[in-house]
């Protein structure tokens, strides 16, 4: 199942206390990028992340889901009606994720 342009444009706006935040189109899912960097993306209208150390601190509790068949398990966001906490998330986790790929 394909997630909805309408979820994603919800978690946009749930993620807008956030200054470059971007988004691409892949498969009918989305991947977020926060500052360049992949964060996480959206999968089955599911708003999933990176399992950084960070990510799990600050959500103890979080399901560990796989946003598709194959995929490392990322974590769930539950807490998606908060947006303090998502910008509070996004800027923990900004440090441990990977710098993006050079293309060649």
């Amino acid at each position: 199942m394909a997630s909805s342009k309408e979820y994603l444009d919800f978690v946009l706006e749930q993620l807008s206390k956030l200054d470059e935040i971007t988004y691409k189109a892949m498969m009918g899912e989305y991947i977020i990028y926060y500052r360049g960097k992949i964060v996480g993306g959206i999968y089955d209208d599911r708003f999933l992340v990176k399992p950084t150390k960070s990510a799990k601190n600050m959500m103890p509790g979080a399901d560990m889901e796989l946003p598709y068949e194959g995929a490392k398990e990322m974590l769930l966001v539950d807490d998606i009606d908060n947006k303090e906490f998502l910008k509070s998330l996004f800027e923990s986790m900004f440090d441990e994720l990977p710098a993006p790929k050079k293309k060649k």
